[in-house]
Parts: structure tokens; sequence; C-alpha cells
């Protein structure tokens, strides 16, 4: 398995804990929950924009739903730094490294038409659903149960989002 760590960063600080994973694995499962982190946070504040910009027939909908989403997402935040710390490591969330390390793509700023939210937030939604699957995977490998469930866990969640926001776009004409 390709390490999750970027060698170009240095090793991060570990708390001492009883916690029973080896703390070389510790590390590993902690930079692959920040990588995680940082896309949960640039999606949250995707949300936001969104929620904030939406405009046209359908905005009061779509308007409720993206802070609904933004209010999950905001949940799946806490929970993966919190597992970081739970593993000794320090969860790394400012909006600086959210920026510098997010997978997702940049939000348009520009847009208003509930139709281009709902195509912006259904890309958004997609890619954070698709890290967060290959990150159950990748926490298998490393022996992190618990940390694969969360992902797990996440996983649906955005599923669900996801449907919800696509719905939107899938009628029959």
């Amino acid at each position: 398995m390709k390490s999750t760590i970027n060698k170009a960063t240095p090793q991060p600080k570990m708390y001492e804990t009883e916690n029973d994973i080896s703390q070389n694995r510790r590390v590993e499962i902690s930079a692959l929950l920040n990588q995680r982190l940082a896309d949960a946070v640039d999606l949250q504040t995707q949300m936001k924009q969104a929620h904030w910009n939406v405009k046209g027939p359908h905005f009061i909908g779509l308007h409720e739903l993206f802070d609904k989403i933004d209010e999950a997402v905001e949940a799946y935040v806490d929970l993966i730094a919190e597992r970081i710390v739970q593993l000794g490591g320090i969860a790394e969330g400012t909006a600086r490294v959210a920026a510098g390390r997010s997978r997702l793509e940049e939000y348009p700023l520009t847009i208003a038409d509930g139709s281009a939210h709902v195509e912006a937030v259904s890309k958004a939604l997609s890619t954070f659903g698709h890290e967060a699957r290959n990150s159950i995977d990748q926490a298998d490998e490393l022996g992190d149960a618990d940390t694969s469930d969360l992902f797990t866990e996440i996983s649906r969640g955005i599923d669900k989002w996801l449907w919800f926001v696509e719905a939107h776009s899938q009628a029959t004409k």
C-alpha cells in the first residue's frame, strides 16, 4: 500500500496514548484522517457558499437543503478531528490548511441559479464520497477497523445527501 504521508512534510507530533495501535500506524492513520479533514472542512464551506448564494424558483428548498448538508458535514468534520486526537495526533483543521490540502475542486463563486448549485454541490459531494470510500479501504489496510467504520458512516451519509441533491435534476421532462 502506498503511504498516506507526504514525504516532504515533517513527521507530525504524536502524543503518548495507551491505544494499542502502534505509533507508526497511528502516524499513518492520522495523516489519512487529516487529509479527509481538509476535504471535509472545504466541503463544509462549499455547502455554505451554495446556501448563501442560491437563487431561483426553488430557492427556499435548496437553501434549506444546503444548510442541512452543511450541518451534517460539520458533524463529519468533528468525527474525523476527534478520531485524530484519540489516536494521539493533532487535528489540522484550519481554513488555510484545508485550502492547501483539499482534493475537492474549487467551488464556482459566480453561480446563482439553483440548477448550477445542484450541479456544483453534486460534484463536491461525489468527490468527497469517493475519497471517503477510498479511506475505508486504506484504514482497513492499516488495521484500524474503527477509522474504517467512521468512514463507512460518513460515506453512507454523503451518499444520502447526494441523492437528495441529485433528485433536483433527475426529474423526467
